[in-house]
C-alpha cells in the first residue's frame, strides 16, 4: 500500500504503541511462566520417584518427598492473557482506561489510581521505544511485508534485552523462533540477506561466542556468558549476514564494558559481579538495523582512534 513516507511512520508508530504495552506484558509474564513450568517438572519428577518408591517406603519417607497436600500440581492459569493485569502492592486489577500505551501513564502520573504506589517508569519507556523503532520501519518500507517483519524482530529484541536484564534469561521461546524466521525470511527475499550469508552469519555467530566461552572458562574456570548469548548472537547473524557480526560485537563489547565499570564504579552491580550482555548485543543490533553494518564499524575504529 501506497502512502506518504511520514504518513507509514505515524501509523506504523501508533501500532508499536499498542505493540509496546503488550511487550511489557511479556516482559513480566515469560519469566514467571517459566519458572511456575520448571516447579511443575519438578513436582511431576518427584511424584514419579515416590511412585517408584512406594512399595519399600515409608508414610515419613514419602512425605519428604512429596509436596504438601495444601500444594496443587496444577495452580491458577497463568499465561499472558491470564489473568488480568494488576497492581503488585495491592492487588487493583487495571481498567482498561488505564493500559493506554503513555497516556495513562500520564494521566495517572505514575501512580496506581487505588493506592499511589510509583508505577515504574520503564513501562512507558519501552512503549516508546518500540514505537519508535516501529515509525523508523514504517518510514523506511513502508505498509508492506518487510516493514511487518522487521516489525516482529524489533519487538522480539526489545523483549529479548528487557528480560535479561531483569533475569540474565533469554528464553528459547523467543530466540529460537527468531533465528528460524531470519533464516526463513532472507530464504524469500524479506530482508535483503541472501540466503547463503545468513546461514553463515548465524553458524558464525553461535560458533563465535561458543569459542570465546569455553576459552574463557578453560582459562578462569568461570563462566563469562550464557548459552542464550550464543544463540541471540546467531539470530543477529542470521538477519544481517556475517558480515554484520563483527561491528556488532565489537559496539556490544565496548557498550558493555563502560556500563559494567559505571555499575561497579557506583557499587550497582549484582551478586557475582556480573553484567548481562544480552541487552548489549540487542541495542548494536537495533543499532544496525538503523544504520549500516559498515558505518557502525567505521564509528568504531574512529572511537578506537584506529
Amino acid at each position: 500500500m501506497l502512502l506518504d513516507p511520514w504518513w507509514s511512520a505515524a501509523l506504523v508508530g501508533l501500532f508499536g504503541l499498542m505493540i509496546g504495552s503488550f511487550l511489557n506484558v511479556v516482559i513480566y509474564r515469560l519469566p514467571k511462566m517459566m519458572e511456575r513450568q520448571w516447579d511443575a517438572e519438578v513436582a511431576a519428577y518427584a511424584a514419579e520417584r515416590a511412585a517408584r518408591q512406594t512399595t519399600s517406603a515409608t508414610t515419613a519417607e514419602l512425605a519428604a518427598v512429596l509436596p504438601p497436600v495444601s500444594e496443587p500440581f496444577n495452580p491458577e492459569p497463568f499465561n499472558l492473557l491470564v489473568p488480568r493485569s494488576r497492581c503488585q502492592a495491592c492487588g487493583h486489577m487495571v481498567q482498561w482506561y488505564e493500559n493506554i500505551p503513555v497516556l495513562s501513564y500520564l494521566v495517572l502520573r505514575g501512580k496506581c489510581s487505588s493506592c499511589g504506589v510509583n508505577i515504574s517508569v520503564r513501562y512507558p519507556l519501552v512503549e516508546l521505544s518500540t514505537a519508535g523503532l516501529f515509525a523508523f520501519l514504517g518510514h523506511w518500507g513502508g505498509l508492506s511485508l518487510p516493514t511487518l517483519i522487521w516489525c516482529g524482530f524489533a519487538a522480539a529484541m526489545v523483549t529479548l534485552a528487557m528480560i535479561d536484564w531483569d533475569t540474565t534469561l533469554l528464553p528459547d521461546d523467543i530466540t529460537l523462533p527468531l533465528l528460524w524466521t531470519g533464516l526463513l525470511a532472507s530464504t524469500l527475499g524479506w530482508t535483503g540477506v541472501p540466503a547463503a550469508t545468513s546461514v553463515v552469519g548465524a553458524a558464525a555467530g553461535y560458533l563465535s561466542l561458543w569459542i570465546v566461552y569455553w576459552g574463557f572458562k578453560l582459562a578462569t574456570g568461570k563462566e563469562g556468558m550464557g548459552y542464550g548469548d550464543f544463540k541471540l548472537f546467531a539470530v543477529l547473524g542470521a538477519w544481517y549476514g556475517w558480515q554484520a557480526l563483527l561491528p556488532i560485537i565489537l559496539m556490544a563489547s565496548i557498550v558493555g564494558a563502560i556500563v559494567g565499570l559505571v555499575m561497579k564504579f557506583r557499587n550497582r552491580l549484582r551478586e557475582g559481579g556480573y553484567v548481562p550482555f544480552g541487552p548489549f548485543l540487542v541495542g548494536a543490533g537495533l543499532v544496525s538495523m538503523v544504520f549500516t553494518p559498515e558505518s557502525i564499524m567505521q564509528a568504531v575504529l574512529g572511537l578506537l582512534g584506529l
